[in-house]
Order: C-alpha cells, then structure tokens, then sequence
C-alpha cells in the first residue's frame, strides 16, 4: 500500500486500513478519468514543449494513457482503493506501464489544481447537456401550444380562478421559465470555463509552466489569476449546483401543477399510461408517479446545493480535505435534473388538454369579471370605481345562480350611463381572451406572436 502513495515517505507508519477507506474518492471520482487523462496529456504536451519532459518522454506518456483511458472505458480497468482517487489511479497505473517517464508527469502539478482542472471540465460539458435538455423540453412545450394551445381555460391566483387565458400560454409560461435557467447555465458556464492547471499546491511553481498553453489546448479561454483561488474555488460548484436548483424548482412547480390539473375535481389533462401507475390495492387508480418523483426529487437538488454551501462556509485559505465532498453531491444533483428534464420532456410530448372537461367548468367563478370592469374603464369610469361597481354585479349574480352575460342590459346601464349592448362582447370567457390587447397577455393574438418568436429562438443556439 505504501509504494501507491507519493506522499507517504513523510509518514513514518502505514496507513491503517479504517483511514484507507474513510479517505478514497475512487469509488465516485472515477467518473471523472477522461477529464483526468486529456488534463494529463495537455500538461504534459506543455511540459515537453517547454523541455521540462523529452518529446520521448511526452510520447510514451501519451500513449500511456490513452491505453489506460480506453481500458476505462471499455470497463476492463481495475481500480485500485488504496490509491485514493481518480488522479493517484491513473498515475501510479501510467508509471506500472512506461516506468520513470510517468514519474514526470506530476512535475509542477498538484492534486489540488489538477481536481480543480477536472472538475472545471467536467461542470463545463455538464453545463451544455443540461442545457440541450432545457431546450428539448421548451421544444416539447411549444409543440403542445402550436397543437393544442388555443383551449380557453382558467388561470389562477392563490389557487382561486383568475381571468381566462387560453392553454398555449400557460405552457409558455414554463417555456420563459426555462429560458431563465438556460441563460443562467450560459452565464455559470463563463466562470466555469476558467483554467487553474499551474497554479500548483497553493502558490505556483517555480519552473517555468506555460499556463496559458495548457489552457489553449483544454480549450478555456483565460487562466486563473491568483493561485490561492484557484485551488481552494468551489464556487463553479455552488453556481452550478445552484442553476439546478432553480430549474428542478421550476419542473416542480410544472410537475405540481400537473398532479392537480390530472385528478377528477380538475380534469384539464391526459397524460399517457406510459408515465403513471396504478395502485397495488385499488384498480382503478392511474398515478402520476413520475410528476410526484420530479416534485420529490428537487429536494434532493437543493439539499446538494446547501451541502456545497455548508461544506465551504467556514474554511481558511486555501486546499482543505473538506472539498473533497464536492463531487457528490454536484454529481448526484446533476444527474437528478438531468433525469427529471429528460423524463418531462417525454411526458410533455403525450400530454393531452381535455378541451371537453375544462370548457363543462369555465362558468365557474366569473372569469371575466376583469374584463367587464375594463369595459366600464373604456366607458369613462374611474377603475377604482368600476371594480366596486363589478364587485356587486357578482354578488347580484352569485344570489341569482347566473353568469354575468346573463345580466340584462338595464343591470350594466343602471351602473354605466354610457355602457350599452357592446358589454356582452366582453362577457363569456372565450371573448376575453379575444379581447386581450396588451403584449404578453394572454389572448390568442398574443399566443400566435409568441410562438412565432419560440419557434425562431429555439431554431438557433443560446
């Protein structure tokens, strides 16, 4: 055990098994052995170009590990505990094979810029497929506004029926949601994508490194500017696992809504077999599981992010053994939103509005309420005014069991010398939401002027 460890001629007793296993990452950093090995051999192509290695040196080296990448890959790679991690397996399997030049390789690198460098690499591909999927998703919801999005339903405030709006635009409600987060990844991605190979243990080195020549081949556009910082960062960490955070919080707000607008008191939708279940004692029981699990698993998003939070809140500059628990819970986060984006996608796609259920209940609740005290603002009526005014017409019809459309004339003119017939255009909701006049509102107008700028927007990159 001892010979695996570069660091163990300074201890003066070999490590007791107990510290072995609470100490190794191996058995989830291993995930990380690409990034490992394409950061292993830019550095080294620097180090040669530098002379610090032989173009011999560097070759063997090179292909030293990408043999040992692709046994990886393959699954045929035998990981070894006592090594501790990813970048202790990879160096001691390199230096086995092609003996003292893998014993240069290390040279002016530390475990702590090179964890760093790893992790860097891998938030910066993480970053993009969460993005992709957000599209897919947002791609999904449009296709369901351009197929099924002028069905007149209710919106809600505080759970209570608001104003009418038409279908399309409560999903591209979501649709704006998840644009926030893709701008937001795009925005992390920037600080992410930040190069900390040469900054050493903590302080640099004193050989002469070629930062900025490493960076280019990883392709990261700038290095670090203060080696302090660039080993013990783990804010990309936090803002990563943060950007999740905040789009598992809108799936689950999407997912919420869902689980009611599918149960028989709503009845809006239909979502396929494919992603319910039933119950194990009563038949006739359709469940939607996987909007439950993408509610439920958001807290498991957010219970990484105060981890991170935790985990750095009170230690000194700079490497601390602490920072070790970063990949975790960044890994778990990730792959939770990933899963939960790529499942509602699908879900999106068989989502069916029961056109039929929600028009049996648009009666309910005097959707267009507003829409007649805005009539009576267009009448010259002060708005404070009129919302007294409809305010009572409602009480006067919720007495009477009738609708507001149900109102004679001489009801509306009693209260608005100036109204006349041309009130019941702005009565019933399917008026309303033909009536909408404002950008962004939501009318059908306004669906159609938005899903052409959806669909133009998703056709291109962020």
């Amino acid at each position: 055990m001892a010979n695996n460890k570069s660091w163990q001629s300074r201890m003066t007793a070999e490590q007791d098994s107990l510290a072995v296993n609470f100490v190794e990452s191996i058995s989830y950093d291993k995930r990380l052995f690409q990034y490992d090995i394409d950061g292993s051999i830019a550095h080294a192509r620097m180090l040669s170009e530098q002379g610090l290695i032989t173009n011999k040196e560097f070759s063997a080296i090179k292909k030293g590990l990408e043999e040992i990448g692709s046994e990886m890959k393959a699954g045929k790679f035998s990981f070894d505990v006592s090594c501790e991690d990813i970048h202790m397996v990879i160096e001691a399997a390199l230096i086995a094979r092609i003996g003292d030049a893998g014993k240069k390789l290390h040279t002016g690198r530390s475990r702590n810029d090179q964890v760093a460098l790893d992790m860097r690499m891998w938030a910066r591909d993480e970053a993009d497929i969460i993005t992709e999927l957000l599209k897919d998703l947002q791609a999904a919801l449009v296709e369901l506004a351009h197929k099924q999005g002028q069905v007149v339903m209710p919106s809600f405030t505080h759970l209570q029926r608001a104003q009418p709006i038409i279908s399309g635009h409560y999903l591209l409600a979501y649709v704006e949601m998840f644009q926030r987060d893709r701008e937001r990844l795009a925005d992390a991605r920037k600080r992410i994508n930040v190069s900390p190979i040469g900054s050493g243990a903590v302080a640099g080195s004193t050989l002469p490194l070629d930062r900025k020549r490493t960076a280019e081949l990883l392709e990261f556009p700038v290095v670090s500017r203060n080696s302090i910082d660039s080993i013990s960062d783990r804010d990309f960490c936090i803002e990563l696992v943060f950007c999740c955070s905040t789009a598992a919080m809108h799936l689950s707000r999407l997912a919420e809504d869902w689980i009611i607008f599918m149960t028989e008191e709503f009845g809006f939708i239909r979502l396929s077999d494919a992603f319910c279940t039933s119950s194990s004692m009563m038949p006739q029981k359709r469940n939607p599981d996987m909007l439950e699990l993408i509610r439920g698993k958001t807290g498991r998003v957010y219970g990484s992010l105060v981890s991170l939070l935790t985990m750095m809140k009170s230690q000194p500059l700079a490497y601390n053994r602490d920072m070790q628990e970063d990949k975790e819970r960044m890994f778990d986060a990730v792959d939770t939103l990933r899963a939960s984006l790529a499942i509602m996608a699908a879900m999106v796609r068989t989502v069916t509005f029961r056109e039929d259920r929600i028009s049996d209940g648009l009666d309910r609740g005097f959707l267009d309420a507003t829409a007649l005290a805005e009539y009576f603002v267009s009448c010259g009526m002060p708005f404070r005014q009129s919302h007294q005014v409809v305010g009572r017409l409602v009480a006067q019809c919720e007495k009477q069991g009738i609708k507001l459309a149900q109102l004679p004339l001489e009801a509306f003119t009693s209260e608005c010398v100036s109204a006349d017939a041309s009130v019941y255009k702005c009565l019933d909701p399917a008026n309303v939401t033909r009536s909408y006049k404002s950008s962004g509102a939501g009318g059908v107008k306004q669906l159609k002027d938005q899903l052409k700028f959806w669909d133009k927007q998703l056709s291109k990159s962020l």
